[in-house]
């Protein structure tokens, strides 16, 4: 790219004749354009230097004021005009296609198409043909006669109009540019003026005012740089929160104000024991065979089981008690043995079950929220891995113990009912419903159900239940204990809350860090 200095006129581009756009001043290297010295003349007016340019359109479309220095002013200009096409310049130079085919028919008399045809290029004559019987000048047939004797080639005229750089009207230009007979040109530049500051020399601007500089005096002679207080500031590169764990904070915030404790769940392996059999669900339950559950291939089971609990465990799936049948089936220790990766975190609920039957007991309300893992099949809604949200709520109810003395109330399915309006209201979801439902481990239970206000439709939101005795009595809990349990996931209510219809786009190895960088906080419980 070529830059030639003028009065104050920079060419950055093209190829067409400038008739006066350079001046007679050597051109000069890029880098000497920022430093600016007297052979340059500063001060001209733009609109002179172009005077001569007034038959091309010239635009100074966005005027941008760059400060070189403070020493220098810049503008860039804009010159857009018209230029003929390979096939403008043959029809400048021979004539337009119509006018072509109207000379190649005889004045008087006619000529037949074919002999027409002979005379004539095929593209002009095919162009020819289509003008000139639109502009009526000649009678199209198996024979072609002229109509008019005369006719202007205002085609002609037009191109060598734009050739000799004349302007020509809106009308003019659409006219020869829908018959792709000329294109615009663009031709960039700037001008470069004297600034407030202009000094043949340079001089470094001072950003800071230094001891020495009051140790020596000099500051009374230094030129501070600016401020510019529009400029923004360094980007912060702290981290920053996933939408899962806002989600989790928010909800996490939530129990805490209910009165819950949470509960410890680092345990990731889990036996198949407390996973699956302490919760009362039979060994032959599909849930856990190897194509849904990940099970551990080193260490393969578990060391330690507290054995008289295993025994009572035991008991009561094969032959039952505490008033109920049983499943009838032999328990194998080897199966209650495998370790897994936990299905859920109801399996860290039965081990604070036992845990609190072996103290005297106090009622207890307890949650989680962690990560759960299941061998399903990924798709856009479903992951082999995601978060579980439970709640267990523990009351000792008590019976009438002598003469009436005093009574309390117990946990009822009622009970349950009220804590999920209570929880699910401060999530913003105030309409619920519930769907009676099977749980191994919890009788009886129900699906919860909320309606969407933007599917205009009731969504499945979590699964609720009251645990079976054959759960909570052979831990050693008092017959009067009952447990309420609830759970729901934490990424779908993230997706809805964040806009996210791709469970992908939320967790795993796709996930787009600007997603993690540009997200909202989290409104739940927030009034």
């Amino acid at each position: 790219m070529r830059r030639t200095y003028g009065s104050h006129l920079v060419h950055l581009g093209g190829t067409q004749k400038t008739r006066g756009w350079y001046s007679a001043s050597p051109t000069v290297s890029p880098a000497y354009c920022t430093s600016l010295t007297t052979k340059l003349t500063y001060g001209d007016s733009v609109a002179g230097t172009l005077e001569s340019h007034r038959a091309q359109q010239l635009t100074l479309p966005l005027e941008r004021r760059q400060r070189h220095g403070r020493r220098g002013d810049s503008r860039d200009i804009k010159r857009e005009t018209w230029v003929l096409t390979g096939e403008g310049k043959k029809y400048a130079a021979e004539g337009s296609p119509e006018v072509q085919l109207f000379l190649a028919v005889p004045a008087e008399g006619s000529i037949s198409k074919d002999e027409l045809q002979k005379k004539l290029d095929p593209a002009v004559f095919k162009i020819g043909c289509s003008q000139a019987g639109k502009n009526k000048w000649v009678e199209m047939g198996k024979q072609v006669s002229r109509k008019v004797q005369n006719v202007e080639d205002k085609v002609k005229d037009l191109l060598l109009q734009v050739q000799n750089g004349h302007a020509l009207s809106k009308e003019e230009i659409s006219s020869l540019k829908a018959r792709k007979l000329i294109v615009p040109q663009t031709w960039k530049g700037y001008s470069v003026r004297k600034g407030p500051n202009y000094a043949p020399k340079r001089k470094k601007a001072a950003t800071d005012l230094t001891r020495e500089n009051l140790q020596k005096g000099d500051w009374k002679e230094l030129e501070f740089k600016e401020y510019n207080f529009n400029a923004k500031g360094q980007p912060a590169e702290g981290g920053h929160l996933h939408p899962l764990l806002k989600v989790r904070k928010q909800l996490k915030d939530i129990f805490l104000q209910m009165g819950f404790e949470e509960m410890p769940t680092n345990n990731f392996v889990e036996s198949s024991f407390w996973n699956f059999d302490a919760l009362f669900q039979p060994q032959q339950h599909p849930a856990r065979d190897s194509h849904d559950t990940f099970f551990l291939e080193e260490p393969s089971t578990t060391r330690e089981l507290p054995e008289d609990y295993v025994e009572r465990v035991k008991r009561v799936h094969e032959s039952g008690g505490y008033g109920s049948r049983g499943y009838g089936y032999e328990w194998k220790r080897e199966e209650a043995n495998k370790n897994l990766l936990r299905t859920h975190t109801t399996a860290v609920s039965s081990r604070m079950l036992k845990a609190l039957a072996e103290k005297p007991f106090a009622p207890k309300k307890y949650f989680s929220i962690d990560r759960v893992f299941r061998n399903e099949a990924v798709d856009r809604t479903h992951l082999a891995e995601f978060h579980q949200i439970e709640g267990v709520d523990v009351i000792l109810v008590f019976i009438t113990l002598c003469v009436c003395i005093f009574t309390m109330r117990g946990l009822t399915l009622g009970d349950l009912i009220g804590v999920l309006h209570d929880f699910f209201s401060r999530l913003g979801m105030s309409k619920l419903r519930f769907k009676p439902a099977y749980n191994p481990y919890t009788e009886p239970s129900m699906e919860i159900f909320s309606y969407h206000e933007g599917f205009g439709k009731w969504v499945e939101v979590g699964n609720s239940g009251m645990f079976r005795p054959e759960m909570l009595l052979p831990m050693g809990l008092p017959e009067d204990v009952h447990v309420i349990a609830w759970g729901l996931s934490l990424e779908r209510p993230t997706m809805i809350l964040y806009g996210i219809d791709n469970i992908r786009d939320l967790f795993g190895h796709k996930v787009d860090l600007g997603l993690i960088k540009r997200n909202p906080i989290c409104r739940l419980g927030i009034s």
